[in-house]
């Protein structure tokens, strides 16, 4: 029989509950993600992948190839790259995107900044760098004297090679302006090809990388004028949440702002920042 069919007789197949806990352990430690047992069916769906790739009939099999025989190191990248959850959009959260036009920028202008530094610490598939780059291309096109650049990072490969494309469907970029997909969006000619590509000038300004925000020093460059780290802590520990922020806050100068996810918090993380609107802080 091969190893295919082996896989397909064993659809069904789950993890036991100590390979479960080595995965999760592993998960939690490499990425901060937390893998709880309410987690274990939404794990298993997505390891299945994994094993119809390298051919593997079990979950038994698969960790055994993990843990006992030396394949965490060449696998730990895919291993994370199915498990990361990717939700992303175009002007996701408005509210930062009309601070950083109307609040940051400005006031960076008036400091007499004559390059903005941007880093969108948790870059997904790219919406994120790419709304921040519309925007501020826009801004500096009208104020001269002001140029921009945006390091956007992530931890899932994958994720990293679409946003470096920079190729979308169509129907991803319906919450982008008008005026703006005019300026900084490329439609075919052909109209049966229901995707679009940000345009040249936008992919220009924008470097991707991977960085795994539990290592214990970033590749980004320091004294950043803003960092975007929004919803990803809410899958870490409060531990993990203090750390990664202490972290981040170390790559941004004084004035500089963070901009986290709205349902996220740092109550109880002592931070050089104070907060000026919503989720988006001021580093002091």
């Amino acid at each position: 029989m091969s190893a295919e069919l082996a896989y397909v007789s064993d659809a069904h197949d789950t993890l036991s509950p100590a390979n479960f806990r080595r995965l999760s352990e592993f998960i939690h430690g490499y990425s901060g993600i937390k893998m709880p047992p309410a987690k274990k069916t939404m794990l298993e769906g997505r390891l299945r992948r994994r094993l119809r790739e390298r051919r593997m009939g079990s979950f038994d099999e698969y960790c055994a190839f993990l843990f006992q025989q030396g394949g965490i190191d060449a696998e730990a990248i895919h291993l994370i790259d199915v498990v990361t959850t990717n939700k992303t959009d175009f002007f996701r959260e408005p509210a930062h995107f009309d601070f950083l036009v109307n609040k940051a920028l400005p006031g960076f202008q008036k400091e007499g900044r004559r390059q903005v530094q941007v880093w969108s610490s948790a870059c997904s598939i790219g919406a994120e760098p790419y709304t921040i780059a519309m925007l501020m291309d826009d801004y500096c096109r009208e104020h001269r004297g002001l140029d921009y650049s945006i390091f956007a990072t992530d931890l899932c490969t994958q994720v990293l090679g679409e946003a470096l494309i920079g190729i979308y469907p169509a129907a991803m970029i319906e919450p982008v302006p008008i005026a703006l997909r005019e300026r900084h969006v490329l439609v075919p000619r052909d109209g049966s090809q229901k995707v679009v590509r940000m345009a040249p000038h936008l992919r220009s300004k924008l470097s991707f990388a991977r960085q795994n925000l539990m290592d214990a020093k970033y590749a980004a460059p320091r004294d950043l004028d803003m960092i975007f780290c929004r919803n990803l802590l809410i899958y870490f520990d409060k531990p993990t949440q203090a750390a990664v922020l202490k972290r981040l806050c170390a790559h941004l100068r004084p004035g500089g702002y963070l901009f986290l996810g709205h349902s996220e918090t740092i109550v109880g993380v002592e931070l050089p920042v104070r907060t000026v609107s919503g989720t988006v802080f001021q580093r002091i």
